[in-house]
């Protein structure tokens, strides 16, 4: 199972935007969970009811069986997003929880971008941009071309905004972040084998 934040027209304020007055910015939280139904609604209820706007979401399943990750991207406070994570960390379906800033994890997106052919063969600079961005065509026809490229999210909405100006974006998508922790510790690995040292001294 997986599912995308999937995007026609970025909002005022897209991933990458640099942190506010009051201590705003881009929090990225990862969440291991039991694979079953209804754990994403738990999950992003618990957003809901503190009316935080979640920026990009990807869930997909893990490298642990029967165990799925989900990656969110939100705007808050720490104070705020600490709550959050303690909040969902306490659902019953839920293993781990943790939250993260830019300098903690690694992070990339994907993205595809429906251009018109006409302003693509009319127009060199399209072409350019599209090079300059480390993308590429991946399909053409006499009516759209389709443009993919994988980076950061800055990248991606750059590119987004370079097409948008020339006049030729017909429709635009994007993954959500995946996002990989630079700590040398596997704190889900160690969880799971320390879960799993207790229930066989259960038995």
């Amino acid at each position: 199972m997986s599912q995308n934040n999937h995007i026609n027209a970025p909002g005022p304020n897209p991933v990458g935007r640099p942190a506010e007055e009051g201590g705003v910015q881009l929090f990225t939280i990862i969440i291991f969970s039991e694979n079953l139904a209804g754990v994403l609604n738990q999950v992003t209820n618990v957003f809901t009811r503190r009316q935080l706007n979640i920026e990009s979401l990807n869930v997909s399943p893990s490298g642990t069986q029967n165990v799925h990750r989900y990656t969110i991207t939100c705007y808050t406070t720490e104070d705020i997003i600490r709550t959050v994570t303690k909040q969902i960390e306490k659902k019953i379906d839920v293993i781990q929880a943790r939250y993260f800033t830019s300098d903690d994890i690694y992070v990339m997106e994907q993205a595809l971008y429906k251009i018109a052919t006409a302003k693509l063969l009319e127009n060199k600079e399209i072409s350019k941009a599209i090079r300059l961005h480390d993308s590429k065509i991946v399909e053409v026809n006499a009516v759209y071309s389709i443009v993919s490229v994988e980076g950061l999210p800055e990248t991606i909405m750059s590119l987004y905004h370079a097409l948008k100006s020339y006049g030729c974006l017909l429709q635009f998508v994007s993954s959500g972040v995946i996002a990989v922790t630079k700590s040398r510790r596997e704190a889900l690995s160690e969880f799971l084998e320390l879960r799993e040292e207790e229930f066989r001294h259960t038995i």
